[in-house]
C-alpha cells in the first residue's frame, strides 16, 4: 500500500504530506477491512519478539521514535502497523508554532531528512487528553518531554516537571529530551550539572507518585567521548532508567550534496541513513564502557533489517524508526521482527 502512496506524498512538501497521512490513517481506519488488512499485512507476533524492559512488556522490540506523532494524534494507527511502542512528542507545557516554515527537507540521495521544527505542538493537556482514549491498553506509549522555546535553561525544570505531571497517568514511560538542535540553548542542558539536577528533580517527583514509571534520556549523536562518560555516570548517580541513543545530528558529513546545496538547506537536525554508523557507535560506547549498566534504546538510519540487526549487535535493547519509517513505510517494522526471528 505505502509503495502505492509513496510517490505522490513525496511529490509534496514534507510538512504537507506529512499532515496528509495522518489525515489518510485517521480515515482509513473506518474504511471496512482496512484495520483486518493492515494488521494481517504488517503485524508480527512471535514469542521471541517480546522483551521486558523497566519492567514493561513489549509485543517486539520495534518502536515509532518521537517527532512523528508530536500531538498524540496517531497512535493506535501506528499501533496497527505493527510497532511494538509507539513515543509521542516531543511536548512542552505550553503550545507553541515552532520555528518558521520550511522547516523540513528530503535529501532523497541520502534517505535523509533535515528538520528544524523547533518541539511545535498544541501543549501537553491536549496530547494528554487524546491519550486517555487510547484504544490499544497493550501498546507501550512513551511521552517524550521538553521545555518551551521562551523558558530559559534556569527555569526549564519547571517545563519537565509540568510535563511530567500532565503525563503520569496516561504514558508507560517519559523521555527528557535535551537533545534536540532546533531550540536555542537546549543542549546547554546536556552539560553534567545541570542535566544532573534535572533527572534528580524528576526523580524526586517520580518517586512521590502512586508507581514510579521508567526514566530516559535521549541524547545527541555529537557528543564526545568525555561526554558520553559524564552521561554514564549521570545514569548511575540519578538512577534514571536508561539512554535513548541517538537524536539527530548538526554535522553534514557524508551527504552526497553540493556545499551550495546543503547551505540551502540550512540549520536542523540531520537524520537518516548518514546516522546510521555513528547512532551504533554510541550504543556500543554506550553498552561497553558502562558494563552494560542500564538499557539503552537505539534510533538513528534504520532503513533495513540489517540496520537493525547491527544497532540490536552493538547494544540495544530495543529499537525505533522515524527516517526510514518515512522511506520505507511499515513493510520496514515486519521486515525487521521477521529478521529478529529468524536469528534466534
Amino acid at each position: 500500500m505505502y509503495s502505492l502512496l509513496k510517490p505522490f506524498l513525496f511529490s509534496l512538501n514534507p510538512e504537507k504530506a506529512h499532515h496528509l497521512t495522518f489525515s489518510l490513517l485517521k480515515k482509513a481506519r473506518y474504511i471496512p477491512g482496512f484495520l483486518f488488512l493492515s494488521k494481517k499485512a504488517y503485524k508480527v507476533g512471535h514469542p521471541s519478539l517480546k522483551r521486558k524492559l523497566f519492567g514493561l512488556e513489549f509485543s517486539n522490540p520495534v518502536g515509532l521514535a518521537a517527532g512523528m506523532d508530536k500531538d498524540a494524534l496517531a497512535f493506535d494507527e501506528f499501533g496497527d502497523f505493527g510497532f511494538g511502542f509507539v513515543e509521542i512528542g516531543t511536548v512542552t507545557p505550553k503550545a507553541q508554532p515552532g520555528n518558521d516554515k520550511p522547516r523540513l527537507f528530503r535529501l532523497t540521495k541520502n534517505e535523509a531528512l533535515i528538520n528544524r521544527m523547533g518541539f511545535n505542538n498544541h501543549g501537553v493537556k491536549s496530547a494528554a487528553q487524546r491519550l486517555k482514549h487510547r484504544k490499544d491498553k497493550t501498546l507501550i506509549i512513551g511521552g517524550n518531554i521538553g521545555k518551551n522555546k521562551l523558558t530559559p535553561n534556569e527555569n526549564a525544570v519547571d517545563d519537565y516537571t509540568i510535563c511530567f505531571n500532565e503525563l503520569y497517568e496516561v504514558v508507560d514511560y517519559f523521555v527528557v529530551n535535551v537533545s534536540s538542535p532546533n531550540t536555542p540553548n537546549l543542549r546547554d542542558l546536556q552539560e553534567k550539572e545541570p542535566l544532573t539536577a534535572l533527572l534528580n528533580t524528576l526523580q524526586a517527583l517520580n518517586k512521590t507518585k502512586p508507581k514510579t514509571k521508567p526514566i530516559l534520556l535521549k541524547i545527541a549523536p555529537d557528543l564526545t567521548n568525555s561526554q558520553l562518560d559524564d552521561i554514564i555516570d549521570i545514569v548511575k548517580q540519578t538512577k534514571i532508567e536508561g539512554v535513548i541513543a541517538t537524536n539527530t545530528t548538526i554535522s553534514r558529513e557524508g551527504l552526497d550534496y553540493s556545499k551550495t546545496e546543503i547551505e540551502t538547506f540550512g540549520m536542523g537536525g540531520l537524520s537518516g541513513k548518514p546516522l546510521t554508523k555513528r547512532s551504533t557507535e554510541v550504543i556500543k560506547y554506550l553498552k561497553d564502557k558502562s558494563n552494560n549498566a542500564f538499557p539503552v534504546i537505539g534510533v538513528g538510519g534504520i532503513h533495513s533489517a540489517d540496520d537493525a540487526i547491527e544497532k540490536i549487535k552493538a547494544g540495544a535493547d530495543l529499537i525505533q524508526l522515524y527516517t526510514g519509517f518515512i522511506y520505507h513505510g511499515p513493510k520496514l517494522i515486519r521486515d525487521i521482527n521477521k529478521r529478529i526471528i529468524n536469528e534466534k
